[in-house]
């Protein structure tokens, strides 16, 4: 799963996302986009470290885009953040980060920022709404077998139309499986789940932001000081729980952020463990065994028998293996069962 991290030139995305990979930050300006490895923080994965003393223990990840910040003063350069976001959309979700601190004498508007942003992904969109009408009406011209698809696609574009022309997002027109089907290959931004991190300065990280008529109100919306998300990351632990003790936090925001992300996705964690290698693997909410077992590897997913499956809340109560087989908590699930998030799995296979 891909995450586009996006903002305005000085919105302090890239600080954010050295924050939650714990890189180092270095302010390059790059004209590129940087893909970056994100490691969830589980601490579910702790304790079973602490149970079974695995040689090695590999968290899930999310994979996130460093997109090169955007402009839209003028033709120009809103050209540009145009080529530069057509980059991104195959990425499977959005983050919007917001810049909600002064500064370097600008002026912080994160609300009209946010406003702004939002519309330019919705222009955006209604330009590639309008390419792609333009070339079914040529396609249709010429009758062939294809036909009958594509003056159904060119219904749906241009109910899609109406709906970017109204200023509506497209979540809320593609409501049908079927719809979702002929527009996915499109990647078109306002049909992607997106979080919204207001940066703020570090003595209002717990600013909220009134978001109504900009974005659904059941869009994540997180407010952070990528400044100092990013000093807790480059310390020791020893440091790092001093640092969290003084300024009064349990844990950095930017691990609440991470597993906001992986929530907005839709996505669930369950665990492989054992002495060799404890490990999460990270699948959509819905997954069956059998293709839990296929993203391990192929030939389980091939050959699968049975997943031997216990929960981690089991598991964490009853203390070990033993004493969850002894209290009948472990199960045989078959291919149709579908994956719980917690659960511990271990597939019998035969290839």
């Amino acid at each position: 799963m891909k995450a586009a991290f996006i903002g305005l030139i000085g919105s302090g995305k890239s600080t954010l996302l050295a924050a939650v990979s714990g890189r180092k930050y270095s302010n390059t300006g790059a004209a590129q986009i940087e893909e970056i490895m994100v490691p969830v923080p589980d601490a579910r994965l702790d304790w079973l470290y602490g149970l079974y003393k695995p040689r090695k223990t590999v968290r899930a990840t999310i994979d996130c885009l460093d997109v090169p910040g955007l402009s839209f003063a003028d033709d120009h350069t809103r050209a540009s953040a145009r080529k530069i976001l057509g980059n991104v959309r195959t990425s499977d979700m959005l983050v919007i980060v917001i810049r909600a601190h002064g500064g370097g004498g600008v002026k912080a508007e994160p609300v009209k920022e946010l406003s702004d942003l939002m519309t330019e992904l919705l222009l955006a969109d209604l330009e590639l709404v309008e390419t792609r009408i333009e070339n079914l009406q040529k396609q249709i011209a010429k009758p062939s077998k294809e036909q009958t698809k594509q003056k159904a696609e060119l219904d749906l574009q241009l109910k899609l139309r109406g709906a970017l022309e109204s200023e509506k997002p497209l979540k809320t027109v593609v409501k049908t499986a079927d719809e979702n089907e002929i527009v996915k290959p499109l990647g078109f931004f306002t049909l992607k789940p997106i979080v919204v991190v207001f940066n703020t300065a570090e003595d209002n990280a717990a600013q909220q932001f009134d978001t109504a008529g900009i974005i659904d109100s059941s869009v994540p919306t997180i407010s952070v000081c990528a400044e100092i998300e990013y000093e807790i990351s480059q310390l020791d632990a020893e440091s790092k729980a001093e640092f969290m003790k003084d300024m009064g936090l349990s844990e950095p925001a930017a691990n609440k952020f991470v597993q906001g992300c992986y929530s907005a996705l839709g996505l669930i964690n369950f665990f492989t463990a054992g002495e060799d290698e404890n490990r999460a693997w990270s699948i959509p909410v819905g997954t069956t065994a059998l293709d839990a077992a296929g993203k391990i590897h192929s030939d389980i997913k091939r050959g699968f028998i049975r997943a031997e499956t216990m929960s981690y809340n089991d598991l964490k109560q009853l203390g070990d293996e033993k004493a969850v087989k002894a209290a009948g908590k472990m199960r045989l699930e078959g291919k149709t069962y579908i994956v719980q998030d917690g659960d511990i799995m271990n597939f019998r296979f035969n290839v």
